[in-house]
């Protein structure tokens, strides 16, 4: 493979969300690279509103490189607030990318949403040229939003984009509440007794994707001019069935609670959900590498370690 770090020799680099899960350790990646200044702006929220005064601060230091991947998160949180949403994942995005074009970055990275631009109505596993216009949630619209807006910056003032589409993306450092994702939910209520609750059957399924093989995507995404003006996923091509994922979680925290099932959200359309990963392959040279179990592994081990501020933070 080439040489990574060469891309990042006393670049800056500005990371937008980057005090989240995947922000902070895109951000630990970062420095171990020759960079010049990693900046990062973020409001530590699930819905970063992007001012116009911080954004020209940030710009201020000329970015070689922008990961842009602050948002309104996600789908529950976008039908109840869908305003907020679509000033945050679609004004927001337009304002980066304005700010971007003007200082002539060398890589503009755009965090897209697999579970967002596929409709239920995809073949699976999903492929990047399958999208979909039969969309659920705000949320969906609005990341999908995202992408024509980066392909119109690239089209029009050849702006160098790229597209990486997360898939259900777990790992250390995520904390748990009610607009977070399952994984270090059912590790909260685990770790506290409480019976998990499974939306549907429990043979629902996903493609949960580690942390550190994201964050490993998305540094090939500012290295391979192949991948200019792709949309590409980052994922593993893996399903893994939420009954399974509920029992393994369980049996990580040592909770004889079980789990119940509960009825589906009327937004959640997908049975299953599995993504192709040859095009990350073959334009990023990319190859998940942790497997599953010890990736939840690698959660509890955090959430043990910092439990008192989990509880502290997390919010139902």
């Amino acid at each position: 493979m080439d040489d990574l770090s060469e891309t990042f020799h006393r670049k800056t680099v500005l990371v937008t969300g980057g005090a989240g899960s995947i922000g902070t350790n895109l951000v630990n990646a970062l420095a171990s690279f020759d960079v010049k200044r990693i900046v990062v702006l973020d409001n530590l929220s699930s819905a970063y509103v992007t001012r116009d005064e911080d954004l020209r601060r940030a710009f201020k230091e000329r970015p070689h490189i922008v990961y842009h991947l602050a948002a309104h998160f996600a789908n529950q949180n976008s039908v109840d607030h869908p305003e907020l949403d679509l000033a945050v994942n679609g004004l927001g995005t337009l304002k980066v990318l304005e700010h971007a074009h003007l200082v002539g970055v060398e890589r503009f990275i755009y965090a897209s949403s697999g579970c967002g631009i596929y409709g239920p109505d995809t073949p699976m596993p999903f492929t990047e040229e399958y999208v979909s216009t039969h969309l659920y949630t705000p949320y969906q619209v609005t990341k999908m939003l995202g992408e024509l807006y980066t392909s119109m910056f690239h089209s029009l003032y050849d702006l160098p984009v790229v597209n990486p589409r997360f898939f259900n993306s777990f790992g250390p450092g995520e904390v748990p509440g009610r607009y977070r994702n399952v994984i270090p939910n059912f590790f909260f209520w685990a770790m506290n007794s409480k019976t998990l609750p499974i939306t549907g059957t429990g043979e629902e399924t996903r493609d949960f994707a580690y942390v550190d093989d994201i964050v490993s995507g998305l540094i090939a995404c500012a290295h391979y001019d192949e991948a200019i003006g792709e949309a590409i996923n980052l994922a593993t091509g893996r399903e893994i069935r939420i009954a399974d994922l509920a029992q393994w979680v369980n049996e990580l925290a040592g909770n004889e609670a079980g789990v119940a099932f509960v009825e589906r959200r009327n937004w959640d359309k997908k049975h299953r959900l599995v993504a192709s990963i040859e095009k990350a392959r073959r334009i990023l040279h990319y190859e998940p590498k942790m497997d599953f179990k010890d990736g939840l592994t690698e959660v509890h081990r955090w959430f043990k370690e910092n439990w008192k501020n989990i509880q502290k933070s997390a919010e139902f």
